[in-house]
């Protein structure tokens, strides 16, 4: 049976149309356009005004320079370290410390719960921080964007939820056949919580992929700069002439503008990749995390 719809409905639906329609170009064209710009000819980017639909002319040079620019590459590698090592310790960590919180049986639960949850809105800042990270000695060293950031208080309290939801009767069995924490932990628990894994492995790499403020406080030596923090100076330093030597000063400046969106293409598409494959667990993940407090 076929539902009439009203005029008002109709309208309704077209209005929606329009704002998502706008919202996706809005999303889109931005990468579009550095993608655009990135593979441009340099005298014809910088000649040109206005908004961008499509490359002008075709050259690869900026991506050349690019990958010929050894800090790129440090960057990358540093980069790989801190997400591979540290979402490795920052999931372990956050399955632990939310499975240990979501147990019923938890003596003074509740007053850990708040005091972890307090941290979220009150902490002591940046120079006590640095202080610290600065006395146990992780100064100028990778571990310094890693160990003070091993868990999130945001993700800890998903996690913890997911697991609430998970029967107790479970854990009763597993007890009963002689399992101990660990093993409920690695065998039950997180096996049945995969969409809230797949979603705290997401936003964990997003945040280290993205990491660059905490970088340039901890770290001086230019070596342990990731990613992000060297494409931060390309941008905002302008220093694109190690990556354009051997050209004038004009024909550096025309290189130089391909090269910024080059290095933003090359720093954001690994990070695109990846989403695809755990997009479906995502809406389902967070869902499962909020629904009990």
């Amino acid at each position: 049976m076929e539902i009439k719809r009203s005029s008002g409905d109709k309208t309704f639906d077209i209005v929606i149309y329009i704002l998502l329609s706008l919202l996706v170009v809005v999303t889109i064209y931005p990468l579009l356009y550095v993608t655009f710009a990135s593979i441009s000819d340099s005298s014809q980017l910088i000649a040109h005004k206005g908004l961008l639909y499509k490359p002008l002319g075709f050259s690869l040079d900026a991506y050349q320079s690019v990958f010929k620019n050894p800090g790129i590459i440090k960057g990358y590698g540093n980069t790989l370290f801190i997400l591979v090592v540290g979402v490795s310790i920052n999931l372990l960590l956050t399955a632990i410390a939310a499975y240990v919180l979501s147990r019923r049986n938890v003596m003074w639960n509740n007053l850990f719960t708040f005091l972890i949850v307090f941290t979220m809105f009150f902490h002591g800042g940046l120079v006590p921080l640095y202080l610290i990270v600065k006395n146990v000695g992780l100064v100028d060293s990778l571990w310094a964007t890693i160990i003070p950031f091993a868990v999130s208080t945001f993700n800890l309290i998903i996690m913890r939820t997911s697991f609430m939801a998970i029967p107790e009767s479970l854990e009763e069995s597993a007890k009963i056949d002689g399992a101990n924490h660990l093993t409920i932990l690695f065998k039950i628990v997180l096996p049945l919580s995969m969409p809230v894994v797949a979603v705290m492995i997401l936003y964990y790499a997003v945040e280290k992929w993205n990491a660059w403020f905490y970088a340039s406080i901890f770290l001086k030596n230019r070596n342990l700069f990731p990613l992000q923090l060297v494409l931060r100076e390309i941008l905002i330093a302008n220093s694109t002439d190690s990556m354009s030597a051997g050209a004038s000063s004009a024909d550096q400046f025309k290189i130089g503008e391909t090269i910024k969106y080059a290095t933003i293409m090359v720093a954001t598409v690994p990070i695109l990749c990846v989403y695809p494959f755990v997009q479906k667990y995502f809406v389902k993940g967070v869902m499962i995390g909020a629904v009990k407090g």
